[in-house]
């Protein structure tokens, strides 16, 4: 028996009126969505409509939602992170070459030390030790550079796939992906169902992208990223009855 067969997903609350508008801007996009559009989405998700009201004008004065005359758009912070995922995501032939990334300034703040660990896990690197970020170079995007930071090309001299095993937990990271994955075909209401395609779309943003040779057997990002786009795309055309691009990172 598979072990994530044994662990039950646990239980997920429905989102948030605002998660919830912004993951409709988002599964829409670049459409954009009506004030009456959203509020029906809303009501067809459990949450009254002075919420979501309330909800899109919060978003909109944060500036993470933009409006003009009825519609409304992603804003340009979220777009830019959205882009930034997509480009990350995308793969290239690689040639054995691994990105390693070293801290070369001693005597950071605290503060500067966590800002550059979450630029490097957004890229996904992972951290051989204290300041030594690292990944195969098969990803089409330019290695995240730093002041602080030299950037080298390296090839271990031990066994890649043994190596990427243990810079991430590469188990762990399957064993989640397929319960939420089964969990999101399962789920019976509609706001369960976006809370589980929203964990999952979180999940999927920590996958390491290794290459094809590198992964465990069967590993399951691709399932689980088709499975979040089809659910993103049922979710607009229920709801909205639109079409969407895909939006997993």
């Amino acid at each position: 028996m598979l072990l994530w067969l044994t662990r039950p997903v646990p239980e997920v609350k429905p989102l948030p009126a605002r998660s919830v508008v912004l993951s409709l801007l988002l599964g829409a996009h670049p459409r954009p969505l009506t004030g009456a559009e959203l509020v029906g989405a809303g009501e067809h998700l459990g949450i009254a409509p002075a919420t979501v009201r309330v909800a899109l004008s919060r978003a909109v004065a944060a500036g993470d939602v933009t409006r003009e005359g009825a519609e409304h758009r992603l804003g340009r912070r979220l777009v830019e992170r959205r882009e930034r995922q997509e480009h990350t995501a995308r793969a290239a032939a690689w040639d054995g070459d691994w990105e390693m990334v070293v801290v070369t300034v001693a005597g950071r703040p605290g503060t500067e030390r966590s800002a550059l660990r979450s630029r490097m896990a957004a890229a996904r690197l992972a951290e051989l030790r204290e300041g030594v970020w690292t990944r195969p170079a098969n990803l089409e995007r330019p290695t995240p550079a730093d002041p602080t930071t030299t950037l080298f090309r390296a090839r271990p001299d031990d066994d890649p796939a043994a190596l990427a095993a243990r810079l991430w937990d590469l188990r762990g990271w399957a064993e989640e992906a397929e319960r939420t994955t089964a969990a999101l075909a399962e789920a019976a209401t509609p706001a369960t169902r976006l809370a589980l395609a929203a964990r999952l779309v979180r999940h999927l943003a920590a996958d390491p992208l290794l290459p094809a040779s590198l992964e465990p057997h069967a590993w399951p990002a691709a399932r689980a990223r088709a499975a979040y786009d089809d659910y993103q795309r049922d979710l607009v055309a229920e709801v909205l009855g639109g079409t969407v691009a895909s939006s997993s990172p």
